[in-house]
């Protein structure tokens, strides 16, 4: 009892008048909790908006009110994270491990502090026996140099000894890790950059592997494991190399449902997004689109990991000519409530993706504003925008598609105009060639003045090309939304239901 009676004593004796959190589930109703619950259900609400809403009306001193409720709400938020929930297994594995770790090294700091020595040891040790089945490496060292200050204090010379032995190696392996980590974060930074950033890692990465894999051959730990997984990942993806990452993956899989890697800290969500998404390139659509399936149950629909996991499974399902499944992943994917608060760019891929779904499974009706919205925004894009790097094709081939359909010769030549520069300015690089190959098969239909059976004729010998060819690396690819031979059917379809024309008044000029 005399654990819990200390125990007790410092919480009682110290504890704060007031505690600084929020009670969520009070009945009663304050105005911290009506704010909170404003900010829930309307993220995007103005302070204009706020302060009508609480106090009635805006004036000054409704205005000060509210940023005197803003400051101490978003102190009581921040000391709220202490207890959030980190059980569902649809996040990221290793929070709930490292979180709890965390936990302990801060309830033993304040122990420590408190001098109550016996409960402080029992939880260090609790600590450590965690942080080394989760191979946080940098919690064993922290927990380690604590126990052993600990037994240097009270004078218990083997304790001690045991204590700095555990220090000293898990020191040795967080150099190791720390260098690993160094290396895989430089290459990640490159990745993220200009295509020129990611030409000249490209060329660098088979040595950084071969450093990481010596790293690890002497780790033999989780951490550099993981740098050299996610660096061969990368490699293979700027290359092309698509078959090698459903190996790499899927030999992944098998090592940790065999037991050889750790559960605590394996992110199988990256595992999954990287497999579906090799088999998209790789031209599988319908393995693909079978796994995604099945992996979709491991994404929480709130995190953005599960919008950027659909791009792909709605692109699955447009590759494998699925339209009507695309059609309602859409429908599922615009009805999460997280959607609209994604940024800005991701939301125009999400426009451009339900353009090309609304071409082919055209809605019975345009109704809502946000449907208008995009149909004007898909026919006003610019000819090249950085900003849309990868779309630039798909976006001027969409709106090429719309104004067949609308057999309006002047837009029509006017898009295979833009595409035409296009291909002189941005795709001369060998790695382009897929792209390159669809715009001739699109100037075939010109030469041949939108005839489609002439045009399919000619380009007979462009389209066996294009199949022939492979998609490109990540570092050099246009998206292709629907796969260009695709695309080339849609286009001969719509020149059977009849060839673009000249609009009246061009005619009479």
């Amino acid at each position: 009892m005399n654990e819990i009676a200390n125990l007790a004593r410092i919480v009682t004796s110290r504890s704060l008048a007031s505690l600084p959190i929020l009670d969520l589930r009070s009945r009663q109703t304050n105005k911290e909790n009506q704010f909170v619950a404003t900010l829930a259900e309307s993220p995007e609400v103005t302070q204009l908006q706020v302060v009508k809403t609480l106090y009635g009306k805006s004036t000054p001193a409704n205005v000060r009110a509210l940023q005197k409720l803003q400051s101490r709400v978003r102190s009581k938020l921040l000391n709220q994270l202490y207890f959030l929930d980190h059980s569902d297994p649809r996040h990221l594995v290793s929070r709930r491990y490292e979180l709890e770790c965390l936990d302990l090294l801060h309830k033993v700091s304040i122990l420590y502090s408190e001098r109550e020595y016996k409960l402080t040891e029992r939880l260090l040790q609790r600590c450590l026996r965690l942080a080394e089945q989760g191979e946080f490496t940098q919690y064993v060292v922290q927990g380690a140099r604590m126990l052993r200050n600990l037994h240097a204090e009270q004078r218990q010379p083997v304790l001690y000894k045991k204590a700095a032995k555990v220090l000293h190696r898990a020191q040795q392996l967080l150099t190791l890790e720390d260098e690993a980590e160094q290396l895989y974060r430089a290459t990640q930074l490159a990745l993220g950059g200009s295509v020129a950033s990611r030409r000249a890692i490209l060329a660098m990465l088979p040595d950084r592997i071969e450093q990481l894999e010596a790293l690890h051959r002497k780790a033999r730990s989780f951490t550099t494991y993981n740098a050299v997984y996610r660096a061969r990942i990368a490699y293979e993806e700027l290359q092309g190399n698509f078959q090698e990452i459903i190996r790499v993956t899927g030999a992944a899989s098998r090592r940790l449902r065999d037991g050889k890697l750790n559960a605590r800290r394996f992110d199988i969500r990256f595992n999954h997004f990287m497999n579906i998404y090799a088999y998209l390139r790789s031209r599988q659509p319908m393995q693909g689109l079978r796994l995604a399936e099945e992996y979709n149950r491991d994404f929480h629909p709130s995190s953005n990991n599960w919008f950027y996991f659909q791009e792909h499974h709605v692109l699955l399902a447009l590759h494998a000519e699925q339209y009507e499944r695309a059609q309602q992943l859409m429908g599922v994917i615009t009805k999460n409530p997280a959607y609209l608060i994604q940024r800005e760019a991701a939301l125009q891929r999400w426009d451009l993706y339900k353009g090309y779904i609304d071409f082919v499974m055209p809605p019975q009706r345009v109704t809502t504003a946000r449907q208008r919205q995009i149909a004007q925004w898909v026919l006003q894009l610019p000819e090249y925008s950085r900003d849309k790097r990868g779309h630039n094709v798909a976006i001027l081939v969409l709106q090429l598609l719309h104004f067949l359909r609308e057999r309006n010769l002047e837009e029509v030549l006017l898009r295979l105009e833009r595409l035409r520069k296009y291909q002189q300015r941005h795709l001369y690089e060998p790695t382009t060639l897929r792209s390159r190959l669809f715009l001739r098969l699109l100037q075939v239909i010109v030469d041949k003045n939108f005839d489609a059976a002439q045009a399919a004729e000619r380009g007979k010998v462009l389209l066996q090309q294009l199949q022939e060819t492979p998609p490109p690396g990540e570092a050099f690819a246009e998206v292709e939304i629907i796969p260009y031979e695709h695309l080339w059917e849609l286009v001969l379809s719509l020149l059977r239901e009849g060839a673009p024309v000249a609009k009246e008044s061009e005619l009479a000029s």
